[in-house]
């Protein structure tokens, strides 16, 4: 009954934390999505090495989340259920196959604006089921069916997408190899939507979801070399190898360079991630300016996020693969009518609250499949917070929790070895000195302990930490892309 008491507590808001609707609101709705994007890749994040001007312009002009978190996953390519979590409000753990086939049962927010006459528009990454995609999506662009641009089938300067077809079909003959940068092919859709009539004629939901700054880091024109190797910090959390086996030391992005790290290979790595984030950062530009332009921005309501982060050589790591900080935040805004102007809240934040948030924002009924929590009352007060806690998954062999006080626990069981860190993010947000080991902070792993287990109920997550034998065994193998 505890338990049971417990979940009930920390899905239902108090009172004081229920939100008006903004005085002012938006009818259409804009999403761009990044792909591997760290929350600290963007200048306005107080990255002074990164150039992002349109995305630090749209930050000024709305809310900034700084403490914004993809859930997680089971497997390599946590793109597959963040993307998921972004149009669901669902958390990881209720995401059949992690987000591959989307069911009926889960119902998404475009299909809900669709149903309430909404122009339901796509453009760029599709990383589930098409059957899902044509429930959601009334009209589209060109479409990319899959994780990334590997360089064999044309990498991020040829990528090989489908036309959107309102019949849902895509076959193999109907795809083509575009000849087109794969962002500036993605945003010459997004503005010729929002340039034409079918924008202006009916409400409209317009998803855009970049490939960028994922792999392979190949930043057109100038952008390639915008980036001095020389310059570039080498991350003070940096290190040749991880200091022990994370439970996903071989998966594909661990591969792209070799270990030990070089330091240089990594600064060659980082600027070369930067040139993509500000190539992306370009065409973001080009969207908000044609929405403006088109006169549509005084009615629209503006998501930016990123659906997960990326270490680069932090740690050690090059990927997504871990619960690190640098891999489970994202950089998140939101801009539009009524939302407050040149803020930021530290309150903790998942993407599966965008859904809601945009639900209840356009005052529509909810569906009863939504899991997130509604961040209405955090646009109403910045200071505000709808969560004490953050708790994060990857794989069955490792979990995390962060608690309100800056503490943040990482636990794993690998191969039958369990280890287990500890931080002070307040003193050390690079989560560089590992406290695990301190006998002072024995009772603090203990409350870690008890929170973790808790918001693991809450959210979904079966796996028994206390069990010998959890996590991950012997020849388990993890996909990522």
């Amino acid at each position: 009954m505890r338990i049971l008491s417990f979940i009930l507590a920390a899905l239902i808001l108090p009172t004081s934390l229920i939100a008006q609707k903004p005085t002012k609101r938006a009818k259409n709705i804009l999403i761009i999505y990044s792909d591997d994007h760290s929350y600290h890749a963007l200048g306005a994040a107080g990255n002074k090495e990164i150039s992002t001007p349109n995305l630090d312009k749209l930050a000024k002009s709305g809310l900034m989340f700084t403490q914004a978190h993809v859930m997680g996953g089971h497997q390599g390519a946590v793109c597959i259920p963040s993307r998921v979590m972004l149009l669901t409000g669902r958390y990881v753990n209720r995401l059949p196959g992690d987000g591959n086939i989307i069911p009926d049962s889960i119902v998404s927010l475009p299909e809900v604006l669709r149903k309430q006459g909404y122009n339901t528009y796509h453009t760029g990454k599709w990383h589930s089921d098409k059957a899902s995609h044509s429930r959601m999506f009334s009209t589209g662009g060109d479409i990319f069916f899959g994780g990334m641009h590997f360089p064999k089938f044309g990498g991020q300067e040829h990528p090989t997408v489908f036309l959107f077809d309102s019949a849902g079909v895509y076959n193999e003959n109907r795809k083509r190899v575009s000849d087109i940068y794969s962002t500036t092919l993605y945003a010459d859709n997004a503005v010729r939507f929002l340039n034409s009539s079918t924008a202006k004629a009916k409400p409209f939901f317009c998803y855009v979801a970049f490939t960028s700054p994922h792999d392979p880091r190949t930043p057109p024109g100038n952008f390639a070399t915008m980036y001095d190797p020389e310059k570039i910090t080498l991350p003070a959390n940096f290190l040749i190898k991880h200091p022990f086996d994370n439970g996903d030391l071989n998966v594909r992005d661990e591969q792209l360079l070799p270990v030990p790290r070089d330091p240089q290979a990594i600064k060659k790595d980082i600027a070369l991630y930067y040139g993509m984030v500000s190539e992306m950062d370009a065409q973001v530009g080009r969207i908000l300016e044609a929405l403006e332009k088109s006169g549509l921005k005084e009615n629209t309501l503006i998501v930016f996020a990123g659906d997960n982060g990326l270490a680069v050589g932090q740690h050690g790591l090059l990927g997504k693969q871990n619960l690190y900080e640098h891999s489970i935040r994202v950089p998140m805004i939101i801009s539009g009518p009524g939302i407050p102007v040149n803020k930021k809240t530290e309150g903790f934040t998942y993407l599966s609250d965008i859904t809601p948030t945009i639900i209840d924002y356009l005052d529509v009924k909810r569906p009863s499949s939504v899991e997130g929590r509604s961040l209405l009352p955090v646009i109403q007060d910045p200071a505000r917070k709808v969560r004490s806690s953050i708790y994060n998954v990857y794989g069955h062999w490792s979990r995390s929790i962060k608690s309100e006080d800056g503490y943040k626990m990482i636990v794993y069981n690998v191969d039958g070895i369990a280890t287990t860190q500890l931080f002070n993010l307040k003193k050390d947000p690079l989560e560089i000195k590992d406290l695990s080991k301190d006998p002072a902070y024995g009772e603090k792993l203990m409350r870690m302990r008890i929170l973790l287990k808790q918001q693991m109920t809450v959210a979904f997550d079966d796996l028994n930490i206390d069990l010998p034998d959890w996590g991950r065994k012997k020849n388990q193998k993890s996909r990522g892309s």
